[in-house]
């Protein structure tokens, strides 16, 4: 019968006539030539040796491990977290994905339970950025945010999202079809105040001479939120959904209430989720450039984890997509 028992690194130094410490390396790929490298892996492949990540962690102080936190109702997030998934794979590091659901108390206890478990890093797209719940995670921990940096977390990488620029483009886009009146759907709540985005939204509107209704709304509640302002007596010609999952949620109460988009309602999403050129009509929306927004997270995390020196903040600006979800207000000429 086969021998079964679990396979030690000291069987695959004996089998390579190497030391522990130069096999280990080789198994790593991070010392040893090549051939020597090849050589090594073979062999643990064919002796069915895998890596204890106990001992791993034991021996090394790490644990190979990344947790991956965002809100993951939201379409685009969830496509974000397996993109950055993948990426960790593919550098040899394995993923805790947990959700914060778009609720700063969710996102603390996430927040702790990485710090428990010593995650190597961690990779956020943080609910309340300005939380004082991030410095729970100690220093060696690598922590890089996506779409806001974390002001209370010293030390943390960040890949930033010119939001500024993706809702005055948005913005101007309807102001130029004609509309006046907007309701801006944003997933904002009171207890995570400074999110870049909506105050944008609102400087920008004032700028351009618009009137903008702020709306909060979650992704599971989006339609709810929207019939309120789409079934007032002054209810706005256009809303600006701050994720396109919002934004689908604004086509449900529009089809509900009977109102034809673009003809009585234009609607402009944020993110260009894959969904968004599928939908009928086809969403106008923001769109970011994912494949290099994860290979910069990446990248940042990989230099922290390094101990180098905190790498600078990576910023994305969208380009509109616009597509047949926009149009004038009804009436206008």
């Amino acid at each position: 019968m086969p021998n079964r028992a679990r396979r030690t690194l000291q069987d695959v130094a004996d089998a390579a006539g190497l030391s522990l410490a130069a096999t280990s390396y080789a198994l790593r790929g991070a010392r040893g030539s090549a051939a020597t490298i090849e050589r090594v892996q073979a062999l643990a492949l064919e002796l069915g040796y895998r890596v204890d990540p106990i001992a791993r962690a034991l021996a090394s102080g790490r644990t190979g491990t990344v947790g991956i936190s965002g809100s993951l109702r939201d379409l685009w997030q969830q496509d974000l977290s397996v993109m950055l998934t993948r990426a960790l794979r593919a550098v040899d590091r394995d993923a805790t994905i947990a959700d914060a659901d778009a609720d700063p108390a969710v996102e603390r206890r996430v927040v702790e339970r990485f710090a428990e478990q010593r995650v190597d890093g961690v990779l956020v797209s943080p609910v309340d950025p300005s939380a004082d719940y991030w410095s729970a995670l100690p220093p060696p921990t690598a922590v890089v945010s996506i779409g806001d940096a974390l002001p209370g977390r010293p030390g943390s990488g960040a890949v930033l999202f010119d939001n500024r620029h993706g809702v005055t483009t948005a913005l101007r886009h309807l102001r130029d079809l004609g509309h006046r009146r907007v309701a801006l759907l944003t997933t904002s709540l009171p207890t995570t105040p400074g999110r870049p985005a909506e105050l944008h939204a609102v400087e920008a509107a004032q700028l351009l001479g618009l009137d903008l209704l702020v709306v909060p709304a979650t992704a599971a509640r989006a339609a709810a939120a929207a019939d309120g302002p789409l079934t007032a007596p002054d209810r706005p010609t256009a809303v600006l959904c701050l994720s396109d999952s919002l934004a689908f949620g604004v086509y449900r109460a529009a089809a509900d209430l009977g109102l034809r988009i673009p003809g009585d309602l234009s609607v402009v999403g944020f993110d260009d989720h894959q969904l968004a050129a599928l939908v009928a009509p086809g969403l106008t929306t923001a769109a970011w450039d994912e494949d290099a927004v994860v290979e910069a997270a990446v990248a940042q995390l990989l230099a922290l984890e390094g101990g180098g020196e905190v790498p600078a903040p990576v910023t994305f600006r969208p380009d509109l997509v616009v597509r047949s979800s926009t149009g004038p207000p009804a009436g206008a000429h």
